[in-house]
């Protein structure tokens, strides 16, 4: 049977109505999921999928010992008509996330001890500690506030002011989970010792109730209080001898055995507003959680002497936060790549230019005026980014300056542009639907609906984009992608083969969006241009297409084929969502930190003869249809049988 399913296309910006199987949703979650990197991480108790842990457990012979029900605990019913016979005496669970309780395992853990098991209970695993550590980071504080932009003009340098409530906005509310091992120590400067913040013993009754936990510390340095980073470690014994840790290297016991993972990774949070501390001057770090987050505030007097520490949980209440995500406004702060923008405008800027700027929240057009653009138009689609893009705007008293147009670009009219015809089409591009790094493509399909409000020998910035791809094999990402086969002595073939036949689903094959600063990786080739796009023309009716073979030139296993975009925004300055530098001798690659990549995966695995080196080459060809925005792609070994 088939089933309609819609679509927003982010490159087009059109709703489309596909036919999809009807298992559709089902084999996206199963091929999307993290289950194998779960089952790969030897430290973990874990909980298969219902449906596959009925197979595994007969296969393996425990049909009469073990019954899987598929509820949720809370549904679970106890009695002789029941899904149990009686309260169990031994809870075994796997509730937890980056932030541990994030999944929901305090009311889970408070329903299970007061319906499901019995009082004293053993509980495995037996205890979970939470742990932080206060650091002072612009690079990590650049993620959560709106840093001052610096523009250089022939008036000399201007320079763009937050508004006042983006400073005093505490952030959002959800955590930043990262890999913390792959942020450098310097970019960051330690305040404080490794905290143990707040345990919970899973063997007795737990309450979901809202609660804060505080630990006296003395500032290691002096400095400012920006940023927390925390972890936890569980204990599966009561005695503590079996432990699983999140702890980043530094903090680690044995970091040469750290166990990598992908589905547990370690927290940022942001201090509500950044704090002065002084060395060995006595402070309080204070962790609070609700049911299902947690975050940080720092106080100078002791907690039991302050009623304002019971604070709500942060919620964000200057709209950046909602419209802009944490690597966008790193984005936005880079220095260095706004400098660019500046320098390319310089080029194609009149006195008597007419621009129109279209990026999602962008501050493109706060440039092109102190650039001395005569009048500058700004689109934007979203209530969101409109009110935002006021703020900024009034708090720079440019607010009868910039002409804000709230509607979709192709929706434009003469009226809207006052009867200017644009000189200067503008864009990053940058567009807050967009996942892969082609669907920011977007601003073609603008460009080509604003065509008649173009003027003659009108520009447009950029003026070219680029897709790019490099070969890599990577250190630990790979293991997502990884059949299990066995575990702990479990067979769990069955659920390598679900995952495979759903990975053989459409969707299922295309590349999928990955941040590489978190993922180390080697280039086996070298990188290549795969396909160019000319935004100063309208996009063509015609397919572009293009295949070849590239050869590897540095022995490793290929697990994927990497791709991303370049925007020429000028023949002589070209901004890279990827690669920021060629690789090192050992093919070491320099991943751009505010973008993710596209990754397609090989499949089947790579052959192991790729370890020994020799003549090896990939296979690839891509299309980009422009009635659909869509760009199909294939890679393989070029050994590998069709």
């Amino acid at each position: 049977m088939k089933i309609f399913c819609s679509r927003a296309n982010p490159t087009t910006g059109s709703v489309e109505w596909l036919e999809e199987d009807e298992h559709y949703d089902y084999h996206q979650e199963i091929a999307r999921s993290s289950y194998a990197d779960m089952l790969h991480d030897k430290d973990r108790v874990f909980k298969p999928m219902a449906d596959a842990a009925v197979k595994i457990v007969e296969k393996n012979g425990f049909s009469d010992k073990i019954k899987v029900i598929n509820k949720h605990s809370t549904e679970v019913t106890i009695g002789p008509e029941g899904d149990m016979p009686c309260r169990a005496n031994i809870l075994v669970t796997e509730l937890f996330d980056t932030e541990l309780i994030g999944e929901g395992a305090l009311p889970s853990y408070e329903h299970a001890h007061r319906h499901l098991v019995e009082e004293n209970c053993e509980a495995v695993p037996h205890r979970a500690t939470v742990y932080a550590q206060l650091v002072e980071s612009r690079r990590m504080w650049s993620w959560n506030k709106l840093f001052p932009i610096h523009v250089q003009t022939s008036l000399g340098e201007q320079v763009i002011v937050p508004p006042m409530d983006l400073e005093s906005c505490p952030g959002a509310p959800s955590v930043c989970d990262i890999q913390l091992n792959q942020v450098s120590p310097a970019d960051f400067t330690v305040l404080s010792d490794v905290l143990p913040m707040f345990s919970i013993d899973f063997s007795k009754q737990v309450s979901s109730s809202a609660a804060c936990h505080s630990r006296r510390f003395e500032p290691l340095t002096s400095g400012r209080a920006q940023v927390v980073l925390s972890w936890w470690d569980i204990e599966m014994d009561p005695e503590g001898k079996i432990k699983c840790t999140m702890a980043p290297f530094w903090a680690h016991s044995d970091p040469e055995e750290m166990q990598w993972r992908d589905h547990w990774m370690q927290c940022v949070y942001f201090l509500p507003q950044e704090e002065p501390v002084m060395q060995g001057s006595a402070l309080y770090l204070v962790a609070h959680h609700d049911d299902y987050c947690v975050w940080y505030s720092l106080q100078r007097t002791s907690p039991e002497k302050n009623e304002r520490v019971r604070q709500m949980r942060p919620v964000c209440d200057c709209q950046a936060h909602l419209l802009w995500n944490r690597p966008r406004f790193g984005e936005i702060n880079d220095q260095d790549r706004t400098d660019r923008y500046v320098q390319a405008l310089r080029t194609v800027l009149k006195p008597d230019s007419v621009c129109l700027c279209v990026s999602d929240g962008s501050l493109l057009s706060v440039l092109a005026h102190h650039l001395g653009v005569e009048q500058v138009f700004t689109v934007e689609s979203s209530a969101a980014s409109h009110k935002l893009l006021r703020k900024i705007f009034k708090a720079n008293h440019l607010e009868d300056k910039i002409n804000i147009i709230e509607k979709r670009p192709e929706l434009l009219t003469n009226e809207d542009l006052q009867g200017r015809k644009v000189s200067l089409l503008l864009g990053e591009p940058f567009f807050t639907t967009s996942l892969l790094p082609w669907h920011n493509l977007y601003f073609w399909y603008v460009r080509t609906a604003v065509d008649q409000h173009l003027g003659p020998g009108a520009m447009v910035m950029p003026q070219a984009a680029s897709l790019h791809a490099v070969v890599v094999e990577f250190r630990d990402l790979w293991r997502i992608r990884s059949p299990c086969g066995d575990c702990e002595g479990f067979d769990v073939h069955i659920m390598d083969d679900m995952i495979k036949r759903a990975l053989d689903f459409r969707e299922s094959r295309e590349a999928e969006p990955h941040p590489l600063w978190e993922y180390p990786c080697r280039s086996l080739s070298e990188p290549w241009q795969i396909l160019t796009f000319d935004f100063r023309q309208p996009v063509p009716l015609q397919p572009l297409c293009a295949e070849g073979t590239v050869e590897l030139r540095r022995p490793g296993q290929s697990h994927a084929a990497v791709l991303w975009m370049e925007y020429h925004l000028i023949p002589e300055c070209t901004l890279s969502t990827g690669l920021l530098e060629p690789a090192d001798p050992e093919g070491g690659c320099c991943w751009n930190p505010h973008c993710k990549q596209a990754v397609y995966f090989f499949s089947p695995a790579p052959d192991p003869r790729a370890l020994l080196g020799g003549p090896r080459t990939v296979s690839y060809a891509v299309e980009f249809h422009p009635d659909t925005g869509d760009i199909v792609m294939e890679f393989r070994h070029a050994d590998t049988p069709d």
